[in-house]
């Protein structure tokens, strides 16, 4: 964790440390063929379990990681989270039944889970946790006393010294002794609780602050050694504890990786990225864990995060594209005061309800990971940019995909690898045909991107068209919950849409509520980019979040959009 003042450090506690890793041959790829890792940032188990079988599993993603379960202090902030009074799986986010319930679930679902582990410290202050034991600062009853946790009890002031480091405190909580035989047996004995729940990896919280040597001691006790193992292991320059020593336990989060994109995507070209990861200094590709945020990043704004709207979503296109390291998407909720816990103590009743942002639901994200499952294996081909922020490039003759960051339209003809024949641009829902020679020519929005790949080759639902209506145009449809006195709209850049004024937008009729819906007539062959927007009584706009949607008319009909789903 890097330095950060006494107040932000404790809010930030949740990714305290810094690395993530799977197993004893450390390989960056998490095991099987699906390397993507939903990030449920304090969802509770439940709904966890719902996701996985509604929309983790259908998208491909390979595992889901859930928050540290383990008992931990009482509060409503969701650092709570991540100072444990106990190792019983009693938390904020649910029971051990309810634990083993989810990863049941998950698994039928063919997603595997990953349990963020809280293991370098206990709490701070005392009182009663929120499973029901007692406990004060060096002393868990039942489970460690002070003799486990006296190396060090001043807080962590010089980061250029290793022993102050991974010995003293981490904004003032309780350090674990690691080096002790007891302690070590102790974390074992937990993470072993876990595995014999069926979970499949874990997630080391505030790696960097024990010797690299004491958590390969850890791992080589579990029942299975060669679980996925990703440590949190924060990059700082200069500092006397390097991420690259823990590597040889598994995979490493890569924190320059996030860093960086939020420098290229906000500041520079995204002609950069022509080399990005390795050809950047980063660690190999085969020992990254990487992300465009996480909860700790996103909160402390040295990462991009999902207030930043086709910046954070088309990054996030790039990462799931670009062969590097294994990808972690996160999912969280929306927040004014960084320290706020999840809406509704963790119950996700709906996606873009209540606060919760769904990232790994959003079309644009969630179409990527299958993309990614199919590129596996494959090289960069065919790229080209403009010098500055349009690019484009393929995965051999898998999948191909174009980003144009900039702020107009791009139309132009695309070299490729991939066999000729229609394709589904998973991104907008539109058709796409490649010729004999490996072409195409699309029309990208601004601030939207296009992706292609092998298995996407019709497209169903959103962007089909419906050649029996005579007057061309876009039907559109979207899942959006209101309030009384809320209407939905939708507007876009082009006339028939109202040019993007608030004042000209379309309204959505709810006859079929929660499903708005509306036909505009426009001419064949118009690519258009839309947006919703939700309007009060009093005429207050609140705009869905994310990058605009594109479509185009296709030559006969109505480009169908009834598959949207208001994004909050």
């Amino acid at each position: 964790m890097a330095r950060r003042p006494l107040s932000a450090a404790l809010a930030l506690i949740a990714g305290a440390a810094a690395l993530v890793a799977p197993t004893t041959t450390a390989q960056a790829s998490t095991p099987g063929d699906k390397d993507v890792t939903a990030v449920l940032f304090e969802w509770k188990f439940d709904s966890v379990a719902k996701a996985c079988t509604d929309s983790l599993g259908p998208a491909g993603y390979g595992y889901v990681q859930v928050s540290p379960p383990q008992e931990h202090i009482q509060g409503g902030q969701w650092w709570t989270s991540y100072q444990p009074v106990s190792y019983r799986i009693a938390g904020r986010l649910g029971d051990r039944t309810s634990f083993a319930d989810m990863v049941s679930t998950c698994h039928s679902a063919g997603v595997k889970v990953v349990a963020d582990s809280v293991i370098n410290h206990m709490s701070a202050g005392s009182g009663t946790g929120t499973g029901g034991s007692s406990y004060t600062k060096y002393n868990y009853p039942g489970v460690y006393s002070a003799a486990d946790l006296d190396d060090c009890t001043a807080q962590i002031s010089n980061y250029q010294d290793r022993a102050n480091v991974q010995n003293c405190e981490l904004v003032g909580l309780a350090d674990l002794d690691t080096g002790e035989d007891y302690v070590r047996g102790r974390i074992a004995g937990y993470l072993n609780d876990l595995l014999s729940l069926g979970v499949d990896g874990f997630r080391i919280d505030a790696a960097k602050h024990m010797p690299a040597a004491d958590l390969a001691n850890i791992k080589s006790r579990l029942n299975n050694p060669g679980v996925y193992w990703k440590q949190e292991a924060i990059h700082g320059a200069g500092e006397a504890v390097s991420p690259d020593e823990y590597t040889g336990t598994g995979d490493v989060q890569e924190f320059r990786y996030a860093r960086s994109l939020k420098q290229v995507f906000n500041n520079e070209n995204l002609a950069h990225l022509k080399n990005f990861g390795e050809g950047w200094g980063f660690m190999p590709s085969s020992k990254a864990a990487v992300f465009v945020d996480n909860h700790d990043t996103e909160r402390g704004g040295d990462t991009l995060n999902y207030k930043d709207g086709a910046n954070y979503t088309l990054a996030s296109v790039f990462m799931l594209a670009w062969p590097y390291g294994s990808p972690d998407v996160h999912s969280g909720y929306e927040w004014t005061d960084k320290d706020a816990g999840p809406p509704s103590g963790g119950t996700v009743n709906a996606c873009y309800s209540d606060g919760w942002k769904c990232q790994h639901a959003w079309r644009e994200i969630s179409s990527m990971v299958g993309f990614r499952n199919t590129a596996r294996g494959e090289a960069v081909t065919n790229w080209w940019d403009n010098g500055g922020d349009r690019i484009a490039f393929g995965r051999g003759s898998k999948a191909y995909v174009a980003i144009n960051h900039e702020g107009s339209s791009l139309t132009r003809t695309f070299q490729t690898s991939l066999p000729a024949g229609d394709y589904c641009d998973i991104q907008s829902g539109n058709g796409v045909t490649v010729n004999g020679s490996g072409q195409f020519t699309a029309t990208l929005g601004a601030n939207t991107a296009l992706a292609l790949q092998v298995n996407a080759r019709t497209c169903a639902g959103g962007g089909s068209t419906d050649p029996g209506t005579s007057t061309s145009g876009a039907s559109f449809g979207v899942d959006a919950t209101t309030q009384l006195g809320q209407n939905i709209y939708v507007t876009g850049n082009q006339a028939a849409l109202g040019n993007w004024n608030t004042g000209s937008a379309l309204k959505l009729d709810p006859a079929t509520y929660p499903v708005w819906k509306l036909d505009v007539n426009m001419p064949a062959g118009t690519s258009f980019e839309y947006k919703y927007l939700r309007k009060d009584a009093s005429g207050n706009v609140t705009w869905e979040s994310g990058a605009n949607r594109t479509a185009t008319v296709p030559s006969f009909g109505k480009a169908t959009l009834t598959s949207d789903v208001w994004r909050g």
